[in-house]
């Protein structure tokens, strides 16, 4: 465990419980269920292991707010959340019974329904596995997608377009690797325009797993994926997130997809419903 405390209202309700039941002590996880310690149950506050406390009040605010994780700072608990002017966002970290997610004005940018983000991403991952040599992932995100990346692949580019997400990022102990791990190259920037600048046949495997296509149309566009395509080694392999291919909106949108990747080169496509997704073959 890091210094960083980081709670959720899943640790806030263990820590009220242990109180009702006159405990001195409990452990608990301190980073949102990477690790646990012991921290002591006093009568006006809780005390964690690095000597900051909580008081009670602050404990059961924490409890009572599902949807935000919260980073304690100077003995009081913050909301990790931003907004971002530059693109008129709201961004937060939600937790859940895994790894937290990255909520955009509300929406959750990976699956939690029967499943949690760090399965939803090694189901991605194992699309396109095994992943070597350098990897692209257009949309970094909460990096939990280059984090797992990186575990076998010589080099990551991942390009992310708000600084804000990264700020969100740094608080989330689940990404602390994003900013330790020297595999990982970190490009602030619209994908839809650095990767443009990237060279032919530089990667290969690629992870594009924009948004929905409500916010980043632009990632779905021919153009987008004839860069794509150019950037991929010969014999590579793109994982394309584009949602549940059973759905409505999904199917809608995976037709245009299909036809799109075929139009700029793409010799086989291949449906992977399981990871809510495509891999596109060069």
């Amino acid at each position: 465990m890091s210094d960083r405390i980081v709670l959720s209202s899943h640790q806030a309700v263990l820590l009220l419980r242990a109180r009702r039941a006159g405990e001195g002590s409990v452990v608990v996880s301190l980073d949102l269920g990477l690790t646990t310690a012991g921290v002591m149950l006093e009568e006006q506050r809780v005390v964690f292991p690095t000597g900051s406390w909580l008081p009670w009040e602050s404990v059961e605010e924490v409890a009572e707010e599902e949807s935000v994780c919260y980073v304690i700072e100077e003995d009081d608990a913050v909301k990790i959340q931003f907004f971002s002017e530059a693109l008129n966002r709201f961004y937060s970290l939600m937790p859940t019974n895994g790894a937290p997610t990255l909520l955009v004005s509300g929406i959750p940018m990976h699956r939690i329904k029967g499943i949690d983000p760090y399965r939803d991403t090694l189901a991605k991952i194992r699309t396109i596995a095994p992943l070597s040599g350098r990897v692209l992932d257009t949309c970094t995100g909460l990096g939990y997608t280059a984090i797992e990346a990186a575990k076998t692949a010589r080099e990551v580019i991942t390009i992310e377009l708000d600084p804000a997400v990264l700020e969100v990022a740094r608080l989330n102990p689940w990404s602390r690797r994003l900013f330790e791990d020297a595999r990982i190259r970190q490009v602030v920037g619209d994908s839809y325009e650095e990767v443009q600048e990237l060279e032919d046949g530089s990667f290969s495997r690629i992870i594009h797993d924009p948004p929905m296509f409500s916010l980043a149309g632009d990632l779905y566009s021919a153009e987008t994926y004839r860069h794509l395509y150019r950037i991929l080694k010969p014999k590579g392999r793109m994982f394309h997130y584009v949602g549940d291919l059973s759905s409505r909106s999904g199917r809608n949108v995976t037709r245009g997809v299909v036809r799109r990747l075929q139009e700029v080169g793409f010799s086989r496509i291949a449906r992977r419903p399981e990871a809510f997704g495509l891999v596109a073959y060069k």
